[in-house]
């Protein structure tokens, strides 16, 4: 039945659901909606979009809001904003280090006001993992994943010892220890109710289990119907301290599925053709959505492969609705019955049921037939350059990857130097791992070996893949091939994959050998999986192994020679390859519902986590001499704006298109003979062991010193330029970016960057941003900005500016001299608004045009004009100790 419960406006409509649950009040969407009718032709995130604006404090906001959804209707498009309040946060250990850097200086902050530290908390609760650290430094033996542990956590002690801090003194604040799993794959298992249960003005309710990561493939847990997408640090702090989330009402892509997936395509498979359709199809923030009759053909895990690329194709969300399928996922991982019925109930009593014959009203739809889907790679750069096997030799020799006689050691000039079976992306579906067991077991059974020079791996995202592994019989197929089990982390995939094997890395130095790697993960930007790769391919896990055992990359996996059997009789991919039916009967003996919470909870009672030792004081005590820790410069209350008049500034640097944030902000070995090390050294630390960007994010020295030294970055501002270089241009001086930066400082003058198309594509990295912001960068100039990173540019208090049309790094020939004039004043800045920009080169020649605010919303203007959002955070901060 339904009831209002009234506030200052019009009543917010409410129902109850009984069942083995309970008995739970809820929002009645249908209502809401203006009936069932009108729901059902809405995007299923909509709706639940539409009942989270219902649950809003504010009344004036709930009406505005749902008007602004409802509205949407009419035209598939919206400049209104709605409120989004998230249940939760997830975040893993390299994006909540620099955030709880961030927190811990804002309670030093409010003590020095006088204020108590202790209250400075989450508003939310916060869950981390602890995953994205761990180095694949061994592989390929019994011992790897208790030799990688232990790198692992003597290279990370002092900041995992920071992390626990945080557990065991910030309210709300939940950490997964290092071995429990990649945080998208802990949240799918272990985290995601899809139907959540909380107390509200003392009665039980039922909502929609909604959150936002601090990892571009939050959306992977879209798979199951819940909608949750990625954000960067800056802000999740936002939400963690009570800054609402607004949004403009999200565009919607509809993608129609019919027909099933033919035997032999993956979910990997899947995923990259998606991912090369959509951005063909221009998806730049879009949410996207998936109905139709084929959804129902693909399962959980499947879905979740399509969800988790959802960066990839440049999309904000890719979500499936609920259904049989999400049903029958939680009951395979473990979730209790009554859980499951609430999720039923509440699904099909709001409308958030999938109903395979209803076609909402989408901003545009697309179609796909996945009967058309054919095993698929992607690369060598890309993650949406889809490749069928045949095109792979000819796409790798492009890039400059040549076949031809072995070199010294016998390594071929095509080598695959790694082979890694990783990632979140394609190991949290089963099917997916269960496929490459039984390509290694076949091969184990025929004789095959796997050539010296590869270096191969397997690290889960999920400690139960063990368990299933073994009972399935197929753990030892795959040892013997090389992939034991080498930990459970993102590894490879975020470019933690260690040393290549020694014969290769010497061949690299001495013969110029330009080797491929071939791995299960989402991203393949020249250098992100190893310094010393520029080319990589994407593939699902048994191709990987396939590749491995061939040894070589310039080939056609499907048709071409992979070895020979002890007889000397060759194998091809057609003798490895399981049938669908094959991998399903496997996964069915594998599959036990109890193996996730067993394993969860052996990982969690970590004897070395345990043995931990952390400070439990409110205030973190800082240790001065500390290379991983040090409270930044930019954690204080700052004037009101950084843009308080129009501004003349020098471009610091001038990039092309295509400038991920892993070129931005580097992640992986920080390299000995650079800024970042000669720091480190200087300060004691081991040159042959200084480890990765990503663990050192707590420490702005050493992070502002890596900026833009990826060494894919052409800085076009002078011909000659090393990556990371700038020129100062008073004196010609040619200096690293972030010391021609403090120079302008210096003299008192503000910089810009000026980028083409895409600018901050890839992972969610605050670092991006914050480095901006240390470098005195007040405005980013570009063709156009991946979403995450403008959104964290905006959190830093630095604006994202669309270059005026015809205004490329290309053809503007910019120089050390060159002046850009943009009319910036924080007082008349509109969303979406004009800022007229002035090119003065130093001949005195003078270009024109209109730059375009890429500020979303008020709230997005309001950062702006407040300098970012930590200097809001502190303000409200001090605010509430006023008497």
């Amino acid at each position: 039945m339904a009831d209002g419960l009234r506030h200052e406006a019009e009543p917010v409509l409410t129902r109850w659901l009984e069942g083995p649950f309970g008995r739970l009040r809820c929002i009645d969407l249908p209502a809401a909606a203006g009936g069932k009718g009108m729901l059902a032709r809405m995007p299923w995130c909509h709706r639940v979009l539409l009942e989270n604006v219902m649950r809003q404090p504010d009344a004036a906001q709930r009406a505005a809001g749902r008007a602004a959804l409802l509205e949407w209707l009419e035209t598939g498009r919206s400049e209104a904003e709605i409120p989004f309040a998230p249940a939760r946060i997830l975040m893993h250990d390299t994006t909540c280090g620099p955030a709880l850097v961030d927190i811990a200086a804002m309670r030093d902050v409010l003590a020095g006001a006088g204020g108590d530290p202790a209250r400075l908390n989450p508003a939310v609760p916060v869950a981390t993992s602890t995953d994205h650290s761990l180095p694949v430094d061994v592989s390929a033996r019994p011992d790897a994943v208790q030799a990688n542990m232990a790198n692992e956590m003597a290279r990370n002690a002092e900041r995992y010892r920071f992390m626990k801090w945080a557990a065991g003194t910030v309210s709300g604040f939940r950490v997964f220890p290092p071995g429990t799993g990649i945080m998208h794959t802990i949240n799918l298992e272990r985290l995601a109710t899809v139907v959540a249960t909380e107390i509200r003005d003392g009665e039980a309710w039922a909502v929609p289990d909604t959150l936002v990561g601090t990892d571009s493939h939050t959306p992977m847990v879209n798979g199951i119907g819940v909608l949750g997408w990625g954000v960067g640090g800056i802000e999740a702090e936002g939400v963690m301290f009570d800054v609402p989330v607004s949004l403009r009402v999200p565009e919607v892509v509809g993608v129609r599925l019919d027909g099933a997936l033919p035997d032999g395509s993956l979910a990997t498979d899947l995923a990259l053709t998606v991912t090369q359709m959509l951005r063909a199809a221009g998806v730049s923030g879009e949410f996207v959505e998936f109905f139709g009759p084929g959804v129902g053909q693909l399962t959980a895990g499947q879905r979740a492969v399509v969800s988790n690329m959802a960066p990839e194709y440049g999309a904000t969300t890719g979500i499936f609705p609920i259904d049989d399928r999400t049903l029958r996922y939680l009951r395979e991982t473990g979730r209790e019955a009554a859980q499951v019925a609430l999720v039923e109930e509440y699904a099909r009593a709001q409308g958030l049921w999938h109903e395979p014959s209803q076609a909402p009203r989408y901003t545009r739809v697309l179609a796909l037939d996945l009967s058309s889907v054919q095993p698929s790679l992607a690369g060598p750069h890309r993650p949406q350059d889809r490749l069928a096997p045949p095109e792979v030799r000819s796409a790798l020799q492009a890039a400059g990857i040549q076949c031809g006689a072995p070199g010294k050691g016998g390594i071929p000039p095509d080598a695959v130097a790694i082979a890694a079976v990783t990632s979140c992306t394609n190991t949290t579906d089963l099917d997916l791992l269960v496929a490459a067991g039984l390509v290694a077991r076949k091969a184990r059974a025929m004789g095959l070996q796997v050539p010296g020079w590869v270096k191969t791996s397997l690290t889960p995202g999920s400690p139960s893949a063990e368990r299933r592994l073994r009972r399935a019989g197929l753990l030892r197929g795959l040892e013997a091939m090389g992939f034991g089990i080498a930990g459970y982390g993102c590894a490879t995939c975020i470019g933690n994959s260690g040393p290549l094997l020694p014969a290769v890395a010497e061949a690299v130095r001495q013969e110029g050998l330009r080797p491929v790697a071939v791995l299960s993960g989402n991203r393949n930007f020249p250098g992100r999986v190893h310094a010393q790769i520029d080319a990589a391919l994407l593939a699902s896990p048994p191709l990987v192994v396939a590749y491995a055992i061939a040894g070589r990359a310039a080939l056609d996996i499907s048709r071409d020679v992979l070895g020979f059997t002890s007889g000397g009789l060759p194998v091809r991919l057609a003798d490895l390859w399981p049938s669908a039916a094959e991998i399903e009967t496997v996964r069915a003996a594998a599959s036990d519902p109890a193996d996730i919470a067993a394993a969860g909870a052996e990982a969690d009672h970590s004897a070395v986590w345990a043995a931990l030792e952390a400070p439990d004081a409110a205030l973190f005590p800082w240790d001065a001499a500390s290379t991983y820790l040090r409270p930044p410069p930019f954690v204080n209350v700052g004037p009101d704006s950084r843009t308080d008049g129009p501004l003349l500034a020098h471009p610091l640097l001038v990039l092309g298109d295509d400038i991920t944030t892993d070129h931005i902000s580097p992640a992986g070995a920080i390299p000995a003979r650079s800024d970042a090390a000669s720091w480190l050294i200087e300060r004691g630390e081991n040159p042959g062991d200084l480890n990765v960007y990503a663990s050192r994010r707590g420490n702005w020295e050493v992070m502002l010193r890596g900026l833009f030294t990826n060494k894919s970055v052409v800085n076009h501002l002078a011909p000659g330029l090393v990556a990371g270089q700038s020129v100062f241009a008073p004196t010609g001086e040619v200096l690293p970016a972030w010391r021609a930066a403090a120079r302008y400082a210096e003299v008192g003058l503000p910089v810009v960057i000026l980028a083409g198309e895409r600018y901050g594509t890839g992972s969610s990295r605050d670092w991006a941003a914050k480095g901006a912001q240390l470098l005195g960068v007040r405005a980013v100039l570009a063709n156009s900005f991946e979403r995450i990173h403008r959104s964290n540019l905006v959190g830093m208090g630095v604006v994202p500016l669309r270059l005026p049309d015809g205004w490329r790094f290309d053809n503007l020939g910019l120089e050390a001299g060159d002046l850009i004039e943009i009319a910036l004043q924080a007082a008349i800045l509109k969303p979406r608004a004009p800022v007229p920009v002035v090119l003065r080169r130093r001949d005195g020649r003078v270009l024109r045009g209109t730059s375009t605010a890429l500020l979303d919303t008020a709230r997005e203007l309001g950062l702006i004009q407040a300098g970012g959002m930590i200097p809001t955070i502190l303000r409200r901060a001090l605010a509430a100790m006023e008497p």
